[in-house]
């Protein structure tokens, strides 16, 4: 038990046989817990003359801090964008699955949907520590309703809005109270914006650049009004050009002001991003990168029919896909003419095809899935793959004080990983929350 001069009565638990990862390198050192915190053993030993109550054994296995997924949909069948019975059951149901994955927090995503859905959903999504129940919820993303039309991706057109009312006056009345709100992506080139970016970052509400036909001038201005993140970079955003890189090019961008850093979410499914894309990205701003998953309602189920917001997709292999569907007349339908593996569901008149689009729409990747590709796409260090996984978003969100590293004091929220980065066990606040 702790010595009479120990501050707290409450367990210690020491971790022992580890290598953590700690100021930006894997090193051989102990872990110390206690109350949910990493403990700093100097002053345990010290000033308090403490010892561990629980030793654990980790075998030479990796421990780094918790992921933080800034950007997933849904998964295990719950879309996050549909307005259900029970939405905060289901926000906790992925919650609960992702910690296999060493996700000990997450922002729910909301897409393009009608005001009714966001005014439903958005209150129901309360911000929570993560624990044995689940991984914690940091805040919703709200990735649209204003994007440009053009660069929309899967998002439904007919929910699309503008800052018509002047901005500010637009996002209230489409969103309602932003109390739960983490993260809003929207296009910068839209009309009267930059009040919006000034009053969203004005309330800590972190911007993003997203689903734009924004020019390098543009998007250098919005990150100058406040914005800090870029939505999925290469993905829905005009080319990289050499004559004007567009968003992309914030990532070397002079306009960035010193002491401020522009990050940006990268899909590291190994179908959203070229492997070649992906080493461009992290060797132009390696500080910057941060791991998403895009994931969608079919994360963790069969492939087939699912949904994404107000929206059919389909999943083939590893891709998802914006349903497509259109009519035939009767004969036409009946010629010998499409794959058998196409539905065709005939009524007396017409027999409506599915066609599938080549629209990718989110993704079915997990984050510890993303973590070994980006390793293996960009030959980074094992340290920077991790950190694009935890300590780029916990910084993105200003989080990093508490999350996104084993730094002394911070909370206790880790993984436990083999050689291969695959996760062996999840902690959160000091608690294991899974096991393999």
């Amino acid at each position: 038990m702790p010595s009479n001069k120990s501050v707290s009565d409450a367990p210690i638990t020491q971790f022992i046989n580890c290598r953590i990862l700690r100021d930006h390198t894997i090193q051989r050192e102990d872990l110390w817990v206690r109350e949910g915190k990493i403990l700093d053993p100097e002053k345990l030993f010290f000033d308090e003359q403490g010892f561990a109550d629980q030793r654990i054994d980790c075998n030479n296995k990796i421990i780094a801090p918790g992921f933080i997924d800034v950007q997933i949909n849904g998964g295990y069948g719950v879309d996050f964008s549909q307005a259900s019975s029970d939405i905060s059951g289901g926000v906790s149901l992925v919650g609960k699955k992702i910690l296999e994955h060493g996700v000990t927090s997450f922002c729910p995503t909301l897409v393009t949907s009608p005001p009714s859905v966001y005014h439903q959903v958005i209150p129901q999504i309360k911000v929570q520590n993560g624990g044995p129940h689940g991984a914690g919820v940091i805040g919703v993303h709200l990735e649209g309703p204003f994007i440009s039309e053009e660069k929309r991706g899967a998002h439904p057109p007919k929910f699309l809005r503008s800052f018509k009312a002047g901005g500010v006056a637009d996002l209230m009345e489409t969103y309602g109270p932003l109390d739960n709100v983490a993260v809003v992506t929207l296009a910068p080139e839209l009309e009267n914006s930059g009040p919006v970016i000034q009053e969203l970052a004005r309330r800590g509400i972190t911007v993003s650049v997203g689903h734009s036909m924004a020019d390098l001038s543009q998007a250098e201005e919005a990150v100058i009004q406040g914005a800090s993140f870029i939505t999925h970079l290469f993905n829905a955003m005009l080319p990289f050009h050499h004559r004007d890189p567009g968003v992309v090019g914030l990532l070397t961008s002079e306009k960035v002001s010193q002491g401020r850093r522009v990050f940006y979410g990268m899909i590291a499914d190994g179908i959203h991003t070229h492997p070649a894309a992906l080493r461009i990205a992290h060797r132009a701003h390696p500080a910057g990168l941060v791991l998403v998953t895009d994931a969608v309602t079919a994360m963790g189920l069969p492939a087939g029919r699912h949904t994404l917001g107000q929206q059919e997709i389909d999943i083939q292999g590893l891709h998802a896909y914006v349903a497509g569907l259109f009519p035939l007349p009767l004969p036409t339908c009946l010629l010998p003419t499409y794959p058998s593996d196409y539905m065709c569901a005939v009524s007396v008149t017409v027999c409506t095809v599915n066609t599938g689009t080549n629209t990718l729409s989110g993704s079915i990747a997990t984050m510890d899935m993303c973590v070994r590709h980006f390793r293996q796409a960009t030959g980074c260090s094992v340290e920077d793959a991790l950190e694009a996984a935890s300590l780029r978003p916990a910084e993105l969100l200003r989080l990093n004080h508490r999350k996104g590293t084993l730094d002394f004091n911070t909370d206790a929220d880790f993984v436990v990983l083999d050689d291969a980065l695959v996760v062996q066990e999840t902690y959160i606040a000091g608690e294991q929350v899974w096991n393999k």
